[in-house]
């Protein structure tokens, strides 16, 4: 098993391109770590420098204590999972996961062994005799897997290996990729553009933008405490909304406006974080999960001081909750007013071409400095 230590990593292309910049990082042995961002940040590169497929040029990896900036990928004791399988055609389901094996002239004994044991871990033993074309894409992703886990590898890269199946076989294949990393107890380290996937699988997560570590933490503390605006928008489903408005102080209470409303902030927000008091009478952010939006007329007067009314645009039923999705303001210019999204309980009364009076939780609201989007309070 092995830990890996990542030392200003970055990766450069001809014409000056930098993908990857000053990239550090200590990721556990046995942890689940996940790079994610939007396309075209880094993280396939990072992973693929991880692999030895990409040149990394400057600075230095490390696989448990060995330096393999120069080592052959076939000599770092990992396994990649690629995003289309890469299974050959001609081969057998047996035959594609002993391959690597028989080329590291595994005995045929161990080999089958291996491949057996592997099988029966992914539940695809009845599929051993089997063509890839004879397979579903949940089948074809099990047997990338084995192939990997027979070379009994110090880490396993993925690199985006749900996005091509469905999403029902998405949700499942999660919960099988955890139960795989419980069980073979090895340092997987997994590239998705799904926040969704980094949250549920992760141990910790690695959020990029442009080549750039953004934040690296769990799952809840991402969610919680993101470091700058960027990271509270990618980390959440549906993301944190943001509004523009400015912070007074009346007497010894501070308020935050915008449109025509003024929400009055919780002394103990004022406390812990008195940084908020340098705001004053100056442009902000609110950063407001959609759960902490409220329309139930019984809990207004919990939220006494924070209430506000838009007008309810669209509404989605997804079951469990309803997703109400508002207009705050009534200029005549759409850019000028504050568009909201909030998760409801499915009994809401609030439908869509009607305006509705609403309570936000204060305690929950999150404020980021407008220039360099970094974040001032939780």
């Amino acid at each position: 098993m092995a830990s890996l230590s990542l030392k200003h990593i970055y990766k450069k292309y001809p014409g000056g391109v930098t993908a990857v910049s000053d990239f550090n990082l200590e990721i556990r042995d046995k942890e689940f770590l996940i790079l994610v961002g939007p396309s075209g940040c880094g993280k396939s590169t990072t992973l693929r420098m991880i692999a030895g497929l990409e040149e990394i040029t400057e600075g230095e990896l490390f696989i448990g204590d060995q330096l393999v900036n120069d080592v052959a990928p076939k000599d770092r004791k990992i396994a990649m999972v690629f995003q289309n399988y890469a299974l050959y055609p001609h081969m057998t389901v047996y035959e594609n996961m002993a391959f690597g094996l028989k080329l590291a002239k595994t005995p045929k004994e161990e080999i089958k062994r291996r491949v057996e044991e592997a099988a029966k871990v992914l539940d695809i033993a009845h599929l051993l005799e089997r063509k890839p074309k004879a397979l579903s894409g949940g089948q074809k992703q099990r047997v990338a897997l084995g192939r990997a886990i027979v070379r009994n590898p110090k880490v396993f890269l993925l690199d985006e290996p749900l996005s091509n199946l469905d999403a029902k076989l998405r949700a499942a294949m999660r919960t099988e990729l955890t139960k795989l990393h419980d069980r073979v107890q090895t340092t997987f380290i997994y590239v998705t553009h799904d926040q969704v996937e980094a949250m549920t699988m992760a141990t910790r997560i690695v959020v990029m933008k442009d080549g750039l570590i953004q934040q690296v933490d769990t799952p809840q503390n991402l969610y919680d405490y993101p470091t700058n605006k960027f990271v509270a928008g990618f980390i959440g489903t549906p993301q944190m909304n943001f509004i523009d408005g400015n912070l007074t102080k009346k007497g010894d209470d501070v308020y935050f406006n915008f449109q025509t409303y003024s929400i009055k902030l919780p002394k103990e927000k004022l406390d812990e974080y008195p940084a908020l008091l340098e705001y004053v009478d100056k442009e902000i952010v609110a950063g407001l999960r959609p759960e902490c939006i409220r329309d139930e007329e019984s809990e207004f007067a919990k939220y006494e001081g924070c209430t506000f009314e838009a007008y309810v645009d669209v509404t989605e039923l997804m079951g469990a909750e309803i997703y109400l999705y508002l207009v705050v303001g009534n200029s005549e210019y759409e850019v000028d007013n504050t568009k909201l999204i909030a998760r409801v309980s499915p009994r809401s009364k609030s439908t869509a071409g009607k305006t509705v009076k609403l309570a936000l939780d204060a305690t929950r609201l999150h404020f980021f400095d407008k220039e360099t989007e970094m974040c001032i309070a939780h």
